[in-house]
């Protein structure tokens, strides 16, 4: 059971400021490591650190900003001599527009977060890697599917996600550092608080065969056994954690 703890290793969590990102960033920790959390948002992401505990660096971060990727690895680096794992985490929904009425800078703005983003994160991230690493991308159900809504943005770079997993995974698996992709489905997040119950039920009845919208914990523990060496034979996976929705 040691293979999934991860005593010893340090994290950096991005979008660690809200939704997901703070779920990751409790479990990595109490799974034993030591976390470099990165946002955009200052406020809330001292919020998470200060609940994460005494071995949290809370590091304002833009991931479109190649130079704040470079400077959260090197916080990291110099408050705990090293990077073992990264959760790359940040991203966004966007706004929602049908394909013809999609202003230019809206799909470049979440094309720039969700994909680009997360490559300036694992480039700065690799750089200082080690055999042993892991990289845990996170893409969507999105990338696979449709929710039947005007998200070409969204879908488009959370699909990217996944070939740039591959690639990384094929690059840096003879250094040692594995490349896996987590895919949520549906889970509570800014955007979904603003669901009714009768809508909630209705996306639950229609995709979910597991009945339920998932909780944090659910996706956060996937992150924590890809990050482990209890995963050490696992890279290029993209692994869904959405109740059943990419059965339908």
């Amino acid at each position: 059971m040691n293979r999934f703890r991860l005593e010893g290793k340090v994290a950096v969590v991005t979008g660690a400021s809200s939704g997901l990102g703070v779920a990751f960033a409790h479990a990595i920790a109490e799974a034993g490591a030591s976390v470099a959390l990165g946002a955009r948002r200052e406020d809330r992401l001292a919020e998470t650190a200060r609940a994460v505990g005494k071995n949290a660096l809370a590091v304002r971060t833009d991931v479109t900003r190649v130079e704040d990727c470079d400077a959260l690895v090197a916080a990291a680096m110099d408050a705990f001599g090293r990077v073992d794992v990264l959760i790359n985490n940040a991203g966004t929904g966007g706004e929602y527009h049908p394909a013809t009425e999609d202003p230019p800078e809206q799909f470049r703005s979440v094309v720039d977060l969700n994909l680009l983003g997360s490559y300036w994160m694992a480039q700065a991230c690799g750089r200082v890697m080690g055999p042993g690493s892991s990289v845990v991308n996170i893409s969507s159900v999105m990338a696979l599917t449709t929710a039947k809504m005007p998200a070409a943005g969204y879908s488009a770079s959370k699909a990217g996600v996944l070939g740039l997993t591959r690639d990384l995974a094929a690059q840096w698996g003879p250094r040692g550092i594995r490349v896996n992709a987590l895919l949520p489905g549906v889970f509570p997040s800014e955007a979904t608080a603003n669901y009714s119950e009768n809508y909630q039920r209705k996306v639950i009845d229609a995709k979910i065969p597991l009945g339920r919208i998932g909780d944090p914990a659910d996706v956060a523990a996937a992150a924590v056994f890809l990050a482990s060496d209890a995963a050490a034979y696992i890279t290029g996976v993209s692994l869904p954690v959405d109740g059943g929705v990419l059965v339908n």
